[in-house]
């Protein structure tokens, strides 16, 4: 295993940098030994009965998880600058003279842009002064040789304790900015007067020590509801919407309706997706399967991942995605933004629900759109209704298609897509090549995501009035192994790719697929879990074959 405990002396230089820091160990000492620091944290320490851990996140946030004798469960406790009363009266100086100075700044018209001016601000409003750190200090001086400028006398530390606050309060989350700036969280679970609980991607739900009172939670889900380009209120009481970082936001806002008063989910947009080799070391699927879609995507191929609620379908989906060859050209279409697509020729586009009814493009009207535009790829983000019936329209017309579905079984699906609305005629069903399914499994204690079967649609069946269906991969839930039962009789392969490939013996396409096997296994066994590494990885197995990979095979 790699070592992701952090260096002694990268420890010391945190803890310098970071008064709060330092002074958050020194009460927490008081309940809990000496918390290790993690650079990155490993999951195997979801396994310790006593977790106890320090990790760092963007910026001056901080994060402990520890648990207690005492303690039922695990808890996140988030680490931020506290802004004493000193730097309260710096702060206000501040923020007077941004408003003064702001109107002379060239519009802003994303939060990181404004981000930037408020940053660009403080750096011309402030003085770095080591000796700067009491009340004195409060009083503007006159600085520099010519012009008059008004500036505020900080120290380092009260300067990045005072721009992590404002761009906080202005621009940021607010109270949830903490959780923002943290890139192992999935979901952020709010309601009015509770502790905030969390989707950790090791501890999975966690309690934190953040809370936002009865009284300040109507203001605070009105002002992020703006952020999403969906106001809330009380004739509007429930609304969803997309974050300005990525994440996607649920509110419920009416006290009528959420009884507890203002409630929201948030689910966090990953900046970088976790890479195929990644789910391969974790089990969500095996090597085999990975080098099957590998050989699908190359060619083509038409498929539905499909799943519950938070399984990890879109995780799986981007991870798979850098198959499809670096020259294709994509077309995604999708409600909120959750697709990343490292080609080149992206076209990605997103419905619009808010306006007047005549300016609203729903997913509808971009599958229709993607007709048109001559994509290689087209990657609806979620079908969920009757535009079900234009992804197999795009099918029958040559276009290679893949998207999530909510279903838990091939069966399922078939029915689903058959039936109200979508009504594809059954027919039609052999456009799509196979239905990969992927669940939220318990096992021994534990939930996992695992892909539990791979099936390939043969077609329509006249006599039986049915579709025809054969299991490729299932997942053995006793002995955790995924099996491929279609070895050497995989219709998708030999039928569908092998024989439009060429091979003069379909069977050969086997060989080909335990070569990707055995290529991503020595990936695994080298480490290469970054995204953007893996990616290159395929793509320069594309160019140059094995020569062109960054390991020995």
């Amino acid at each position: 295993m790699v070592t992701t405990t952090m260096e002694p002396n990268e420890k010391e230089q945190l803890i310098a940098n970071n008064p709060h820091l330092k002074d958050y160990i020194e009460r927490i000492m008081q309940k809990v030994s000496e918390p290790v620091f993690y650079s990155k944290v490993p999951r195997e320490v979801k396994d310790e009965k006593y977790p106890n851990f320090i990790y760092p996140t963007k910026g001056v946030v901080f994060v402990h998880i520890y648990r207690t004798q005492d303690m039922d469960e695990p808890e996140y406790h988030a680490i931020e600058p506290i802004v004493d009363d000193v730097m309260k009266e710096k702060m206000a100086v501040i923020l007077k003279l941004i408003l003064e100075k702001v109107p002379d700044k060239k519009n802003a018209l994303t939060d990181d842009e404004l981000k930037e001016v408020l940053k660009e601000l403080i750096d011309e409003l402030t003085i770095v002064d080591e000796r700067a750190s009491g009340a004195e200090s409060v009083k503007k001086g006159r600085f520099g040789k010519t012009g008059k400028k008004e500036k505020v006398r900080i120290t380092t530390v009260q300067k990045n304790v005072i721009q992590y606050d404002v761009i906080k309060t202005l621009v940021g989350g607010g109270p949830l900015e903490c959780f923002m700036r943290d890139p192992y969280l999935e979901d952020i679970h709010f309601v009015a007067g509770e502790k905030i609980h969390l989707i950790h991607k090791i501890f999975g739900m966690i309690k934190t020590n953040v809370l936002v009172s009865d009284k300040d939670a109507p203001a605070f889900t009105q002002a992020l509801s703006e952020k999403m380009g969906a106001p809330v209120s009380e004739g509007r009481p429930i609304v969803d919407g997309v974050l300005p970082d990525g994440s996607r936001g649920n509110i419920i806002y009416s006290s009528a309706i959420s009884i507890k008063g203002p409630s929201m989910t948030i689910r966090r947009f990953t900046e970088t997706p976790i890479s195929i080799t990644q789910l391969i070391k974790w089990g969500t699927l095996n090597a085999s399967i990975a080098a099957y879609l590998w050989l699908c995507l190359q060619y083509g191929r038409s498929f539905f991942l499909c799943g519950g609620t938070a399984c990890g379908k879109t995780t799986t989906m981007n991870a798979i995605i850098p198959f499809i060859p670096a020259e294709k050209k994509i077309f995604t279409a999708e409600g909120t933004p959750e697709l990343q697509v490292p080609h080149t020729v992206w076209q990605r586009l997103l419905t619009k629900t808010t306006g007047p009814k005549e300016g609203q493009v729903d997913l509808f009207d971009l599958l229709r759109a993607a007709l048109r535009s001559r994509p290689d790829y087209i990657i609806p983000g979620e079908v969920r209704g009757a535009e079900g019936n234009i992804v197999f329209q795009a099918m029958q017309t040559g276009h290679a298609c893949m998207t999530t579905f909510h279903a838990g079984s091939v069966t399922k699906v078939i029915q689903r897509f058959t039936g109200d609305p979508i009504n594809v005629p059954k027919t039609f069903m052999d456009n799509l090549d196979f239905v990969l399914i992927q669940l939220a499994v318990e096992r021994a204690g534990k939930v996992l995501r695992r892909v539990t079967s791979l099936d390939e649609i043969e077609g329509y069946n006249r006599a039986v009035d049915g579709i025809m269906a054969r299991n490729a991969f299932e997942w053995k839930a006793d002995e955790d192994e995924h099996v491929f039962k279609a070895y050497k009789n995989s219709f998708t392969l030999e039928q569908k790719i092998a024989k439009n490939a060429g091979y003069a013996d379909t069977a050969q396409i086997y060989d080909e697929m335990d070569r990707r096997k055995h290529i991503l296994e020595r990936m695994v066994e080298e480490d290469i879990m970054d995204y953007y590494e893996v990616v290159q990885c395929i793509w320069g197995f594309y160019r140059e074959g094995e020569k062109g990979l960054s390991i020995s095979v």
